[in-house]
């Protein structure tokens, strides 16, 4: 019998770090853990090399005619720092009461081997299952998947035969309400660099005569938004669709205590458009935040310097419909307006994100184009979530971003089913991350029951 926990603790133990090359020994291990875990319950497993870590693809196939899914994941996780926050060893798996501890537990070690486990079982009792299953298991999404739109490209003619992805890489509000996440917001990212004078200046001797940069800084990001908290940024707003009703029905459902939720964040109070509800704003609206900021003397006490440079790291999050170059011209020209003429101004760019929507069938009157495969998916999940966790699922947006879902989308035409496993209490990307042991057996059951109704019922 395919024991998940165990298989999780082994696949914890290798210290994945996709991010810093002292990881790279942690790497291998994990992509070959992965690689033998699916070759031994019957896949044929390639792994495909890419500019930085490889990509494991494993196989089942079958006739043209049986339905095929492509379960996707990552074997790559956060750095661990702090260490000295961790109640454990990170990377020495331990469980305490209901939960798993370790760095990948929640994310996403330990929703992946939920499907692992789940495709183990059901070819455990049926052998001849008619359907094939493709696991995708790349090794750099913590560091924003830069291999992944060419290994898209380069195996797309084989990818495209598939009818949709299914994965868990996605939240949930607690152990008995799962979500199925139809929307994910895209991203635009960029550093923004001023510079004064060509080098420090002693304050008391230059001051008055130059432009300090960090002022000149802190009055462009000042300028980025309206006091109501709105991006202003013109036309970064013109291609936001209004919000369809059964999704805020579907947010309706959810609930939420704002006071809860304001005590949790540890805010005197929210700063939210008018009209928008906290949980609304997560969900539902674009952003523009600051990453970061720096500039002239950070150490101990004081040093009476006019800095030469100051910099601020800058990313927005954007919702479907909006896009991302378009956005980034929108930004950069707002940027290089409103920036004096006595500094000089160099912008950064980093890396972007499409957003992403899908909508489950039976949802909305709008007709959209989609695979009946998918069709059937979606309701086979949500009758198994039903009967698995008690209630039916939720179908709602969430505010992060997962770049290669709209890759997947764009360059290989596949939407995607994301049924969401991890819980907030699961401290990703932070210490003491953890993944709920009754989640990832009732997950397991789930995706079982969602697999086999998929074989079932065929095309």
């Amino acid at each position: 019998m395919f024991d998940p926990v165990t298989k999780l603790k082994e696949f914890i133990r290798h210290p994945s770090v996709s991010a810093d090359s002292r990881f790279h020994e942690g790497m291998v291990g994990a992509r070959d853990f992965i690689a033998g875990l699916l070759s031994s319950i019957g896949f044929a497993v390639e792994v495909v090399k890419t500019p930085r870590h490889p990509i494991v693809l494993a196989r089942r196939g079958g006739p043209d005619h049986w339905p095929h899914v492509i379960i996707y994941g990552h074997y790559d996780v956060q750095p661990a720092d702090p260490l000295n926050l961790w109640q454990s060893a990170p990377f020495e798996p331990e469980i305490r009461g209901e939960r798993i501890y370790g760095r990948g537990a929640a994310d996403n070690k330990g929703p992946m081997m939920v499907h692992v486990a789940a495709v183990a079982r059901l070819l455990e009792k049926r052998p001849d299952l008619p359907l094939r299953i493709t696991f995708l298991i790349e090794g750099e999404e913590e560091m924003g998947s830069p291999s992944f739109p060419g290994f898209l490209a380069e195996y797309r003619d084989t990818l495209k035969k598939a009818d949709f992805v299914f994965l868990s890489d996605t939240g949930i509000p607690n152990p008995d309400q799962v979500v199925i996440t139809c929307g994910l917001r895209g991203l635009v990212l960029f550093d923004v660099e001023i510079t004064g004078a060509k080098s420090d200046l002693h304050s008391g001797l230059h001051g008055g005569v130059v432009r300090n940069p960090i002022q000149a800084l802190a009055e462009l990001c000042a300028s980025l938004h309206t006091p109501d908290g709105r991006v202003n940024v013109p036309g970064f707003y013109d291609d936001v669709l209004d919000v369809e009703p059964w999704e805020r029905e579907q947010l309706a459902k959810l609930g939420g205590d704002a006071e809860a939720y304001r005590q949790f964040l540890g805010v005197p109070a929210f700063h939210t458009p008018p009209g928008y509800t906290p949980f609304e704003c997560v969900r539902f609206l674009p952003t523009l935040e600051f990453n970061g900021i720096g500039g002239g003397y950070q150490g101990e006490g004081t040093k009476t310097v006019i800095p030469s440079k100051a910099m601020a790291k800058i990313s927005c999050r954007l919702v479907p419909n909006q896009n991302p170059d378009r956005i980034r011209e929108l930004l950069y020209r707002t940027v290089r307006e409103r920036v004096p003429s006595d500094v000089t101004l160099r912008i950064i760019d980093q890396h972007e994100g499409q957003a992403y929507i899908v909508v489950p069938p039976d949802r909305s009157n709008t007709p959209r184009d989609q695979s009946p495969v998918l069709a059937k998916a979606f309701r086979a999940t949500d009758a198994a979530v039903a009967e698995v966790f008690g209630r039916p699922p939720l179908y709602l947006r969430e505010g992060g971003s997962v770049p290669i879902i709209a890759q997947l989308k764009q360059i290989v035409g596949l939407d995607s089913l994301m049924m969401g496993l991890f819980l907030p209490e699961d401290n990703l990307h932070a210490p003491n991350e953890s993944f709920h042991l009754g989640v990832m057996e009732r997950g397991i059951r789930a995706s079982e029951k969602v697999l086999a109704a998929l074989a079932d019922g065929g095309r």
